[in-house]
């Protein structure tokens, strides 16, 4: 691949044109982070990482949280401001590999949901380590993926599931598991997920 993330402006625009479909771009918020047992947003800041068109921005926002959204591609922004023209959501565009310095510590919750396992391996890695960061002490990083080991993958993607060691990655800067899990997603392409809380 050789953008490795310029690739999801290219998608987002060539569906806006009519030319492609993206293939995660689904009413719904994640099935996975509706049933997560989060704490009340009650005004407390969330951060989503590659946002897309807003989906799970507009599920946090709707339990509370003060919720600041991003996404490498300002095509995605721009659809996700068209499809929630009154949200509360302040949504941006941002580079995950290099984020405004002042979202360091500045979240209660943040949401990376199936976007580090877009990524090839050669920044992968530098992906895994970013997330962390933004989480405040005290704060809570849930981490949604595909799941694998190295044994059953075949290395195609995108997707690349995430090893259990890439899962482990995201604790960085402080944060340590608060649990980490394997849930079924019977019926689809990708049919083992990963769930992972973090916190500072």
């Amino acid at each position: 691949m050789g953008d490795p993330t310029g690739w999801f402006e290219h998608l987002y625009a060539e569906a806006r044109d009519g030319r492609a479909e993206v293939p995660w771009d689904v009413a719904a918020p994640s099935a996975h982070l509706r049933a997560l047992d989060l704490p009340a947003g009650d005004g407390r800041r969330a951060l989503v990482v590659g946002c897309g068109p807003g989906r799970d921005a507009e599920y946090l926002g709707a339990l509370g949280y003060a919720v600041t959204a991003f996404d490498i591609s300002a095509t995605a922004i721009d659809l996700a401001r068209a499809r929630h023209p009154s949200s509360p959501v302040s949504y941006a565009v941002a580079d995950l590999l290099s984020p405004p310095a002042a979202w360091r510590h500045g979240f209660d919750l943040v949401l990376e949901s199936n976007n580090v396992q877009a990524l090839p391996a050669d920044i992968r890695a530098r992906a895994i380590a970013v997330p962390g960061m933004f989480v405040a002490p005290g704060g809570l990083l849930v981490v949604l993926a595909a799941a694998t080991s190295r044994v059953d993958s075949d290395g195609s993607g995108p997707p690349w599931p995430l090893t259990r060691a890439e899962i482990d990655g995201f604790a960085v800067d402080g944060l340590r598991p608060v649990s980490i899990t394997q849930v079924d997603a019977a019926g689809t392409t990708l049919p083992t997920r990963w769930q992972a809380l973090f916190t500072r």
